[in-house]
């Protein structure tokens, strides 16, 4: 393992850089590219570079590689090395072993190992890193001028995703493609039902009610299973979902997808306030997410959002949304999508796999010359989640002007593995404060 120091960005250096002001201009504004975009010919081979070598990255790969017939796996990185070869088998596995054209040189390990990809020449990057990491590692990759699929969440605080937004502004700015891991929002059955919620098919909107009911993600293992000689940091980033800082909590990690459909509902117009419960129902040793959390979201309009989130093993389990409209209800569920009503519908087309949808469009807008950006969206959907766990944290009603301009950094500056830093004890509402 490469242990030599990091070379992370500050977070303080691009939380200075990424003003209130400028991100809710930002959030709030259409945004247009201010540069004329470079299509790739279609001989051009376009190199991929995957940073992050979990299973949501090694899964990014083979669709990024199924999504183009010109394009290769160049280069790939992730903090631990056990991690590489594995990813690199299964990709080659997919989408064919004469696609990954990963030399030894471009296989890289350590807390740096993002940069080093985003520096080795390639020409897509994959950002599938904990998502404490994501600010950092989208600055770089812009920066650099390189096309991005960025997974969601973006951030796991406020001011990470401020660095988002302004991340996402300098895309544009040079016309670089960015596609978000809401990966929902390239689902067939679905953008046809939002499309049918907008044009007024249900009538008004009164009432969005949404699930995200399953068992635990990464269970937090016993600290007698830590091997000597790992660092307070190492094992942190090893049980990486069980910490905020590092995951979100699983509402901003896993139901920020239903989170995005309370969006979508809306137009991407963020609510008014917010309300919400949870708690730590089954103890663990370390860690300090919740388990459970519900959140009351409530629209300038009137409109009521509610969203249910639970990870407990032996429970019920239920991934659903429900749209109550004047004239007629819209269901996600598990037969697919659907209108009851005054205009009764239910999907009946094709449904090809959104994880793969998702990367033909990003490969083919990078041809085009068109590149999509989804950033403003992206951003939304991930504050709207970090509403939704600090009012549960806290116990307060939050309004959106207090999540925007909350100064909670819970992601410290990490130099190198010997980073001291201890993490935030377990929320406790109505003594834990919001910042």
């Amino acid at each position: 393992m490469n242990t030599t120091q990091s070379s992370l960005t500050s977070r303080r250096e691009f939380l200075k850089s990424s003003s209130t002001a400028a991100f809710a201009g930002a959030i709030a504004a259409p945004h247009f590219f201010t540069s004329s975009s470079h299509a790739a010919s279609p001989g051009e081979t376009l190199k991929v570079g995957l940073i992050g070598c979990g299973g949501r990255g090694t899964g990014a790969a083979a669709q990024a590689l199924k999504a183009d017939s010109n394009v290769e796996l160049f280069a790939v990185g992730d903090v631990f090395e056990r991690a590489l070869s594995g990813s690199i088998k299964a990709v080659a596995a997919e989408a064919g072993a004469d696609k990954v054209k990963v030399k030894p040189e471009n296989m890289f390990v350590g807390l740096d190992a993002y940069r080093k990809v985003i520096n080795s020449g390639v020409d897509v990057v994959l950002l599938a890193s904990p998502p404490g990491f994501r600010p950092v590692h989208l600055r770089a990759a812009v920066e650099a001028g390189k096309h991005i699929f960025c997974e969601k969440p973006m951030a796991t605080d406020a001011p990470g995703v401020r660095s988002v937004i302004e991340s996402v502004r300098i895309a544009k700015e040079r016309s670089l493609a960015l596609v978000a891991g809401f990966c929902w929002r390239y689902d067939y059955p679905l953008r046809e039902l939002f499309k049918r919620i907008h044009e007024g098919q249900i009538g008004d909107v009164r009432a969005i009610y949404g699930t995200y009911l399953t068992g635990p993600v990464k269970p937090m293992p016993p600290a007698s299973s830590r091997k000597e000689g790992i660092t307070d940091l190492e094992w942190m980033i090893r049980n990486w979902y069980n910490f905020n800082w590092l995951g979100g909590d699983g509402f901003v990690e896993q139901a920020v997808h239903t989170c995005d459909w309370l969006a979508w509902v809306m137009k991407d117009v963020p609510p008014v306030s917010c309300t919400a419960v949870g708690g730590r129902q089954i103890p663990v040793q370390g860690g300090n997410i919740y388990d459970h959390i519900e959140a009351n979201y409530v629209w300038a309009d009137g409109t009521l959002g509610f969203l249910s989130q639970r990870q407990i093993a032996g429970c019920f389990s239920e991934n659903h949304l429900t749209v109550i409209g004047s004239k007629g209800t819209a269901h996600i569920d598990s037969r697919g999508a659907s209108i009851a009503g005054d205009n009764a519908w239910r999907y009946q087309g094709e449904k090809p796999s959104m994880y793969q949808v998702e990367h033909n469009e990003l490969f083919a807008s990078i041809r085009s010359g068109k590149p999509i950006n989804d950033g403003d969206r992206m951003a939304k959907s991930t504050l709207l989640g970090i509403m939704g766990r600090n009012a549960a944290y806290t116990g307060q009603q939050l309004t959106w002007d207090m999540i925007l301009n909350s100064q909670q950094v819970l992601v410290p500056d990490i130099k190198d593995w010997d980073t001291k830093f201890e993490p935030e004890p377990l929320a406790m509402p109505g003594r834990t404060k919001f910042i």
